[in-house]
């Protein structure tokens, strides 16, 4: 069957920093000061022209698998109830384009979460790059994209180091825009749209707040053809015994053939190629309560999966369609399980990207459909930065005369008023 599946993902990191009057519109170069025109493109892969080159880094792929099966780990443990869809790659793109601007032990506590604590912050780019540039071309019958953006509002400052890293490794794409004007929206909507096929059209609502001062954006799109087919024809009504001991009913897809199976005492798997091969969808059912399955499996469990599959020519499948949608779930709290606790605390240190900044939140949605002609995905995660600083309070000083009032706080009745001239006075 020629079917169809779509993966969208787009995290977005929003930094807010309160106080920015006094900030000059400029992007940092080394020590010199750059005055971008109002709604340029600063840089942008295009005008790289592959300069720097990506490298396979094993390390790196063992530290995103590991990741992934933790992140997925720590979020069931606070939805164990619920049905979960994420995209781990896309967070571990995202956050290392936040690496890039981390530093001392900021930098230490991600390093750590995300196991990159050997690996060279300049091999982790160059293996991210690889990762791109491979997903991207290694199947003519399957489209991945992968794309990273940095949007800037006029005026706000970052460190042109920042920018070039995420620029050269992660192919961002950077922007100046006037986050004031409503078709600044219009253009970073149209962005994300772009980048996911229109399967994700819109991920920022207008208007921007004043203290935004910057957005990082990253879109996985995925479109590829199962290399055996279901017919349409086949899908029937089922039951499908949910996990609160109901049971539902549900158009269950079918069909039989020669389907790679993987068994062991705690599951049973199958693997589900698209185009050539090279990519797939692993189904897997546990033979315990599915929280106790998935709190007990890791990334060394996966992998010996993975080298458990075997082909069994005389299979029956079947697979249900299904719609989920997941979110607006906070990120924040399973990563600070993860080890990021300072990078959500004031002592954060992404001096690499502006001073005095820290992550507040990490929102994540996402949304899937299963059918006979593949799977549409998409996902949103937001991250938004807050200043580390305290702002200036608001001063109220009484030293001039002034009037006081009494009163009763529930109906406004004035018990006693008066007007003060005078200071102490013998």
């Amino acid at each position: 069957m020629k079917s169809i599946a779509l993966l969208s993902m787009v995290l977005i990191f929003t930094v807010f920093v309160s106080g920015c009057a006094g900030i000059v519109n400029s992007v940092v170069t080394g020590n010199k000061m750059v005055m971008p025109e109002d709604n340029r493109t600063i840089s942008g892969p295009d005008t790289v022209a592959g300069e720097t080159a990506g490298q396979k880094n094993s390390k790196l792929i063992d530290a995103n698998k590991r990741f992934a099966w933790e992140l997925f780990k720590t979020i069931n443990e606070e939805d164990s109830d619920e049905e979960i869809f994420i995209s781990p790659l896309s967070v571990s793109d995202m956050l290392m384009m936040a690496y890039n601007g981390a530093e001392g032990t900021t930098r230490e506590a991600m390093a750590k979460a995300m196991h990159y604590m050997d690996i060279p912050v300049n091999d982790l780019n160059a293996g991210f790059k690889y990762l791109i540039s491979r997903l991207g071309s290694m199947d003519a019958k399957i489209q991945i994209e992968i794309a990273n953006s940095i949007w800037l509002r006029q005026g706000f400052d970052v460190r042109q180091s920042f920018v070039d890293v995420n620029r050269d490794y992660l192919l961002s794409d950077v922007k100046s825009l006037d986050f004031g004007n409503p078709e600044s929206v219009n253009e970073i909507n149209s962005w994300v749209a772009k980048k996911t096929n229109n399967l994700i059209p819109s991920v920022i609502k207008p208007p921007i707040p004043g203290d935004v001062m910057m957005y990082l954006i990253n879109a996985i799109y995925f479109k590829g053809e199962w290399t055996e087919a279901f017919k349409s024809e086949d899908t029937f009504e089922a039951d499908f015994y949910s996990y609160d001991r109901l049971t539902d009913k549900v158009r269950m897809m079918q069909r039989n053939g020669s389907i790679n199976l993987a068994e062991a005492d705690e599951y049973r798997a199958v693997s589900l190629p698209y185009g050539a091969g090279k990519t797939g969808m692993i189904v897997i059912l546990p033979n315990m309560d599915i929280n106790e399955f998935i709190d007990s499996f890791d990334y060394k469990k996966w992998d010996a999966m993975l080298i458990n599959f075997r082909p069994v020519n005389k299979l029956h499948l079947q697979l249900p369609k299904f719609k989920m949608e997941y979110g607006i779930k906070d990120l924040s709290k399973a990563l600070v399980s993860l080890g990021m606790e300072e990078v959500f605390s004031e002592h954060a240190n992404f001096s690499g990207i502006s001073e005095n900044i820290h992550i507040n939140k990490a929102l994540h949605k996402a949304v899937v459909d299963v059918n006979e002609k593949g799977t549409e995905a998409a996902a949103v995660t937001v991250g938004d930065f807050i200043t580390s600083v305290s702002s200036e309070p608001i001063k109220f000083i009484a030293n001039r005369p002034f009037i006081f009032v009494i009163y009763d706080t529930e109906e406004g009745n004035i018990l006693f008023i008066g007007k003060k001239l005078f200071g102490d006075r013998a």
